[in-house]
């Protein structure tokens, strides 16, 4: 359809399919045209060099010892992953100067404790210490954090990160059950149009590699858009936990689904009621699937010598569970003020060399009696 500029000249209409054309899509209408270009830069490689040969054990990586180090992008370590996902953390020290733009995956970023503001081509969101930002992949966008250094997760999917079907009806509704509504996601609240001609750069990651396009024009010169495809912020403590008589599993806290993996965040919440309840987790034998928690404090009742900060991870082949004596003293609690985020993954996950700079080699150990 026609859409003219007061000059009477056309806007430019782009779409932004996913899944070829059977997806959720957006489209979206531009000053000027997005594919002018006026050069392009070969950044180098960005993917992952994983570890093949480590051997099985419980880890526990304490991200305390990194040191600040570049932007929301460049600042981002890659700690482990495999064909699905990787785990990236950062301690970031700048603010970015150009916009990015991911176009191998969609991205869950978690803001430890920093607010700030991303721009966007959808608008801008406004995110707050705790928050997620969901972002779908070719997204440009730029985040500039109130204060720095900041800690953050950043999750790359492959494929798209999404809310569990089994919290929405067949319209796509959030059912009453769910965790959450659609009230607690948090889409731009505002679309700012530049429609200035001033050359601007785009860091763009694609098949494993950065290029830096530059435009003549400012990229975030969308005037309108409609459709399903677009970034939204949600805040760990808008998350409503479930809970129960008994134990209730791991899955009550999912947050997020990907393609082989699932996000989870566990909250401050009401511990278990039944008289005879023991109300931290249960052994726990990985047969399927590998672990990862980020402890957004320390007070996790069921594990001892964790940091705010810190990183475990406990892979499919060993049991894990309460650390000694964890069962015996939290009987009788009635409450807990966790706060993690977990990621469980359907295949193992690999490290990199960078994770185990990291770790902590006597956590392991933990399990054994008396110790």
């Amino acid at each position: 359809m026609q859409f003219r500029q007061p000059d009477g000249s056309l806007y430019t209409e782009q779409l932004i399919s996913t899944r070829g054309f059977s997806g959720p899509m957006s489209t979206t209408y531009h000053i000027n045209s997005p594919t002018e270009v006026i050069a392009w830069e070969d950044v180098g490689s960005v993917a992952p060099v994983y570890l093949e040969d480590e051997p099985l054990r419980h880890r526990h990586l304490l991200t305390e010892n990194m040191v600040p180090l570049g932007d929301a992008v460049t600042g981002r370590i890659t700690l482990m992953g495999n064909q699905d996902l990787s785990w990236s953390q950062a301690l970031i020290a700048e603010q970015m100067p150009h916009f990015y733009k991911n176009a191998d995956g969609d991205e869950c970023l978690f803001i430890h404790d920093a607010g700030g503001k991303m721009e966007s081509m959808f608008g801008t969101i406004t995110f707050r210490p705790g928050d997620y930002l969901v972002i779908p992949r070719g997204t440009i966008y730029k985040l500039t954090f109130d204060t720095l250094p900041v800690r953050m997760i950043a999750v790359l999917s492959h494929g798209p990160i999404e809310i569990p079907k089994r919290y929405r009806n067949e319209y796509g509704q959030l059912l009453e059950h769910a965790p959450f509504t659609e009230r607690d996601l948090r889409p731009p609240e505002e679309l700012p149009v530049h429609g200035e001609r001033v050359e601007t750069k785009v860091l763009i990651r694609a098949r494993n590699r950065h290029t830096m396009y530059t435009h003549p024009y400012h990229p975030l010169d969308v005037v309108g858009w409609d459709g399903y495809v677009f970034p939204y912020a949600f805040s760990i403590h808008d998350f409503s936990p479930i809970t129960g008589k008994l134990h209730m599993p791991p899955p009550i806290h999912q947050t997020f689904y990907g393609q082989g993996f699932v996000i989870c965040s566990f909250c401050p919440r009401m511990l278990d009621y039944h008289p005879d309840a023991i109300v931290v987790p249960y052994n726990h034998s990985n047969v399927d699937s590998d672990e990862v928690l980020y402890y957004c404090n320390d007070k996790f009742g069921s594990r001892k010598g964790i940091k705010e900060g810190s990183i475990t991870l406990h892979p499919l082949g060993i049991p894990h569970g309460p650390q000694p004596g964890a069962t015996e003293a939290a009987i009788g609690a009635t409450k807990t003020e966790e706060l993690a985020v977990m990621v469980d993954t359907h295949r193992p996950l690999k490290l990199t060399a960078d994770a185990l700079k990291l770790e902590d080699p006597n956590y392991w150990k933990s399990w054994i009696t008396g110790r």
